[in-house]
């Protein structure tokens, strides 16, 4: 029997990274792309098909799809859409060009890859594809705007993809994780260095008491609730192998906790709480 395959971005570290080598252990043929040939070379070192794929070069998406469907004879059994960063700061100090910035990684590279992907899964007649969305794709947390944003748009584009692949044999699956033990918050500085001008803001005295003091700890205990990568790796198994995946999946008590409290709470005391946070 031919082996299941499954692109999967952001393999570099953390949730990418841990998804790769579980599916790979469960006989799935794992391409694990990365945004820099350097990861790539450390994963091909441990077996792995590393296309590089960048989702803010729309040339290197098509070169890795390319990749990937010559090495497999031109199919594509799952898709898992993960690679993204974050770009801490208040609304008012976020420039519009971050904004661009980080849609461009986090979104609309994604939706570059999806289109192309498509056509695929159509030709073969069947396709799993899961998007690593977040909690703070339905809530949200001060000073997260601008990954909030891409998140939210992220969780309307799935679910309207979700509608209209139900005429098709695609399946169409959103995670939804909480804290998870990723380097998100150290790969977050040198966007934040690039586009925040936080000492000059209205709000330096909060950067400099909360923001940046948690930004740049050296060593930082886990948040409460905080899970490892493979919490994330074990629902998207499900999701690319049951026989009836779900539409979304919450990682984390905290995604639980938010689900239930955006039901039930009004909006002004859903906002009193999280602003205590």
């Amino acid at each position: 029997m031919a082996q299941d395959t499954v692109l999967i971005t952001g393999c570099s570290s953390g949730i990418g990274k841990d998804a790769a080598h579980m599916l790979r252990a469960r006989g799935w043929r794992v391409f694990a792309a990365c945004r820099a040939e350097a990861d790539c070379e450390k994963l091909r070192a441990e077996g792995f098909d590393s296309p590089r794929l960048d989702y803010a070069d729309a040339a290197s998406i098509r070169t890795a799809l390319d990749e990937v469907l010559a090495a497999t004879g031109g199919t594509l059994d799952a898709l898992f859409n993960n690679g993204a960063h974050g770009l801490p700061g208040a609304v008012e100090d976020i420039p519009t060009d971050a904004l661009r910035a980080i849609f461009e990684v986090n979104f609309f590279g994604w939706h570059e890859l999806t289109r192309a992907v498509i056509p695929v899964m159509r030709a073969q007649g069947h396709g799993r594809m899961v998007m690593c969305s977040s909690v703070l794709g339905f809530t949200v947390m001060r000073w997260r705007a601008a990954y909030t944003a891409t998140k939210f748009a992220l969780e309307g584009y799935t679910d309207t993809l979700r509608i209209e692949m139900r005429d098709t044999p695609i399946h169409i699956s959103t995670i939804e994780p909480g804290p998870i033990t990723t380097q998100i918050r150290v790969n977050s500085i040198p966007h934040f260095e690039r586009w925040i001008d936080w000492r000059n803001s209205a709000r330096a005295a909060q950067y400099e008491a909360k923001l940046t003091r948690r930004l740049y700890a050296s060593e930082i205990g886990p948040d409460r609730f905080e899970k490892p990568p493979s919490a994330v790796s074990k629902k998207l198994v499900h999701a690319l192998e049951s026989r009836r995946p779900r539409a979304r999946y919450y990682v984390t008590v905290l995604t639980h906790i938010m689900g239930g409290l955006n039901r039930i709470l009004p909006t002004r005391a859903l906002d009193w709480l999280i602003a205590k946070y």
